[in-house]
């Protein structure tokens, strides 16, 4: 686009500001005064990857508010950083071939440049780097806390086990049986792993998502499922011929005496020791074996076709003192339950399914009220309530009220107790990739696992590895790494090669925020209890699992060690949706990326943060059009214009107290513009209908200033008010154009020194309204009455109207509807 093309010198004025801004350190905050904070973050990204459009619809969000909340007065800390280790920055630098840190290095001064470019600022003296180690000496350090209260742990598991990142995953990692970051289908690898015991903590992260109330719902109600929490009763089956206990967890024990198989998962530790010593040994190792490698998102499925193989052992059924088979089955998951349950084939639909196929008995112990259960002619599982039948003493009481008996029962003669277990398990943050902190713990042969000392802090990442994944760590292969000293007797020691999980990084980087300099501690208390929990938090809906609950887990831990003095990180939480191109999310792979760089040369920053903005509800999922993005362009011209406007011509109006018509409807718009702006923002962050209202004053000025050249008076102090007001309504929207215009109108300050306007409830109100007026629902005249008239004094108008009286002349009227301030509707026959 050529200069004279261009609507308005974007290019000029953009780069203009954004240096008066950086020059003039407008979002730099001194934490230590810390009256009517505003904690404004947004979540720090990770420098994998220039930025694109879709991207910036996080950053542009938060600048809004924090722009705007500067001009409500508050002291806004708006900090940025960069989530720069883990997965997403290794793959990125094993793809261009470049060492991790060069790589993340690299793309974060990209990045930085573009969101300069969008005119979104931060307080930088504030920057953090997860992947420096002034950064993660610190993540050691809370490793080393929770290692200390016994929350941070190492054990031999079935693990999730991307085969094309060549690391495990943390169950939160893993989407519809899938690597949420290459989308390979997972396997299951029994690895030694460390562990963060978030299950503790189980029951205050479910219980309280109550205090939350300035969270979606939506992100709650997924945490809250996630965690899972179910009430029923654990059960001890002893093995006949064994030792050992079998536990099975239930939330049916009213169908105890209905069991007649056990079905375990393949992965469950008892499974391969039951076996042992069998007839069938062989055949029921192999076939552990094979259902291990099956994908365990088909094995969720309900109509997944159900596998098993007998173990050739029994339980004894406490109720009744049956013995009931052993098996093993596909449709079992480790991760739920105890990974055993008590198959109940007449009121499960999986254990009849499974039942059937492998002819186990099945027994109704539930009956239907309307209509005796005959077990051999049934088609399905009964589910639902009904009355106990072939279960003893219990015999003929609702299933509901047997629930509760029974639970007793077995709790009264230890065969088990009642209890609520979670669907949640301890947080996996074991990597066997190289790009990661490393978990600061040593082996020594005479003192077994040794905590780093604090002071030995951070263990240093070593930069001279070969970081390609082998499915090893590839720290294992230096030597300089691995071969070190105990700290406790001074022997020869292994350093442990496993690097953290990223979530750990990003758990507790707003906190760093706060104070980003300090060398001894993590961060002040006095100065992090001040100002937090975040005002407001932004960021995307992907997030809602795994950041924001492992973040509220090691918040509530920091509280518990009195490292400070809250339980929740985020007071206020806003998740964005996503912006699609084509129909589908942005992404190299797909084509379908939009650059901002190319739009900001052609159209300016203002343009692309415009059209983010007003492309629809901030909430949703929004598609992306070009021809959007000129149509923002061409409001900006117009908004332009409307200031060059005022500054070039000779208005003539006449004295201050003849106020007409058109001055009195473009004062109302001023403050009524004011009024939906401000509600908007402050409300539910409805910035494209903030927007639409100040395209509409936009229009009505316009309106006005014809009418001033063409004779119809509007009073200076009214156009100039209108005028000032769409600038500074404008300025968290569009900063730039909205910093050059207010100059240009004679102002001095920063826009963003201003105070943002109030609105006059007087000036908004109307002195007269037009009322439609419908006779049988159809609309057949209009009537001016006074704002406040009373519903009588309305009836009179109306019923006197000439055009209504010829409608409902020889009519009988049979009622008459107000709807206040819009119309009256006249029912006659």
């Amino acid at each position: 686009m050529s200069e004279d093309d261009k609507l308005y010198p974007f290019d000029e004025i953009e780069k203009k500001w954004q240096k008066f801004w950086l020059d003039k350190k407008l979002f730099n905050v001194d934490t230590k005064n810390f009256n009517n904070k505003y904690y404004c973050l947004m979540m720090f990204p990770y420098p994998s990857a220039a930025l694109h459009v879709g991207h910036g619809r996080n950053y542009i969000i938060g600048d809004v508010v924090a722009r705007y909340k500067m001009m409500r007065g508050f002291n806004v800390l708006a900090p940025m950083g960069w989530d720069a280790f883990g997965l997403p920055a290794e793959n990125a630098a094993i793809k261009s071939g470049v060492h991790p840190k060069t790589s993340s290095l690299n793309n974060i001064k990209t990045m930085k440049r573009q969101l300069r470019q969008w005119g979104v600022e931060y307080d930088w003296s504030r920057e953090v780097t997860s992947c420096l180690p002034d950064y993660y000496k610190w993540t050691q350090w809370i490793f080393l806390k929770l290692y200390e209260k016994g929350l941070a742990y190492k054990k031999k598991a079935f693990v999730n086990w991307c085969p094309s990142c060549k690391t495990v995953l943390a169950n939160e990692q893993v989407v519809n049986g899938a690597c949420e970051r290459c989308e390979t289908e997972v396997n299951q690898k029994d690895l030694e792993q460390w562990f963060f015991k978030i299950t503790d903590y189980a029951e205050r992260l479910l219980s309280d998502l109550m205090k939350l109330d300035e969270w979606p719902q939506r992100v709650k109600t997924m945490q809250s499922n996630w965690i899972g929490r179910s009430v029923g009763v654990e059960i001890d089956f002893s093995i006949d011929g064994l030792p050992d206990t079998l536990k099975c967890f239930t939330t049916r024990i009213d169908t105890i005496y209905g069991a007649t198989f056990i079905a375990l998962a393949p992965e469950h530790p008892l499974a391969e020791k039951l076996a042992a010593g069998t007839k069938d040994e062989k055949t029921v190792l192999k076939a552990i074996g094979k259902m291990r490698n099956e994908s365990r998102i088909n094995r969720a499925k309900t109509d997944v076709e159900k596998e098993g193989v007998f173990t050739g052992r029994y339980v004894i059924n406490p109720a009744n003192n049956e013995k009931i088979p052993i098996w093993i089955s596909n449709y079992i998951l480790m991760e739920y339950g105890t990974g055993a349950i008590m198959a109940v084939p007449a009121h499960d639909q999986r254990d009849f399914e499974f039942a059937k196929k492998y002819k186990l008995p099945i027994r109704v112990v539930i009956d239907d009220p309307g209509q005796s259960l005959d077990a051999a002619g049934m088609k399905e599982a009964f589910v639902e309530e009904g009355v106990m039948a072939n279960s003893g003493k219990f015999n003929g009481i609702s299933s509901n009220e047997a629930i509760t008996r029974i639970g007793l029962f077995f709790e009264e003669n230890g065969w088990g107790k009642r209890t609520v277990q979670y669907k949640l398990r301890d947080w996996l943050i074991s990597r066997q990739r190289y790009w990661g902190a490393p978990i600061p713990i040593v082996y020594c042969e005479s003192c077994g696992p040794v905590a780093v000392p604090d002071k030995d802090l951070p263990v240093f990442l070593p930069e001279d590895v070969e970081f390609r994944p082998t499915g090893e760590s590839p720290l294992k292969y230096s030597e300089k790494f691995v071969n070190t000293i105990c700290p406790k007797c001074g022997k020869k020691a292994t350093r442990e090669t496993d690097t953290m999980d990223t979530f750990v990084d990003s758990s507790w980087y707003y906190l760093r925020y706060i104070t980003p300099h300090l060398t001894d501690k993590a961060f002040d208390r006095g100065l992090v209890d001040k100002w937090m929990p975040v005002d407001q938090y932004i960021g995307g809906i992907e997030h809602a699992i795994l950041h924001l609950l492992y973040s509220r887990f090691i918040t509530k831990f920091f509280h518990d060690i009195k490292a400070t003095g809250f339980d929740e990180p985020f007071k206020r939480l806003f998740t964005q949706g996503m912006i699609i191109k084509d129909g589908a999310k942005m992404s190299k792979s797909k084509g379908n990326v939009v650059s901002p760089d190319i739009l900001i040369e052609k159209y300016g920053a203002d343009t692309v943060r415009l059209y983010t903005l007003f492309i629809g509800p901030p909430e949703k999922d929004a598609e992306w059009s070009d021809r959007g993005v000129e149509g923002s362009y061409r409001f900006l011209g117009r908004v332009w214009r409307l200031v060059e406007k005022t500054q070039n011509s000779k208005l003539k109006t006449q004295n201050q107290g003849n106020i007409t018509k058109q001055a009195t409807d473009l004062k109302r718009k001023t403050h009524q513009t004011i009024k939906k702006v401000t509600e908007d923002l402050e409300g539910g962050f409805h910035f494209n209908t903030a927007i639409s209202a100040i395209m509409e004053l936009v229009n009505e000025t316009y309106e006005a200033m014809a009418g001033i050249e063409s004779g119809r008076d509007v009073p200076e102090d009214i156009l100039n008010h209108a005028i000032e007001t769409v600038v500074i309504l404008l300025s968290p929207f569009v900063p730039h154009i909205a910093e050059e215009l207010w100059q240009r109108l004679g102002k001095k300050n920063s826009i963003f020194r201003v105070e943002w306007p109030s609105y006059d409830k007087s000036a908004i109100a109307r002195d007269v309204i037009t009322i439609i007026i419908q006779v049988n629902g159809k609309v057949r005249s209009r009537v001016s009455v006074p704002f406040d008239v009373s519903d009588d004094k309305l009836k009179e108008s109306v019923l006197a109207d000439g055009k209504i009286k010829n409608f409902i002349e020889g009519k009988s009227v049979k009622d008459l509807i107000i709807v206040p301030g819009k119309l009256v509707n006249i029912v006659v026959k």
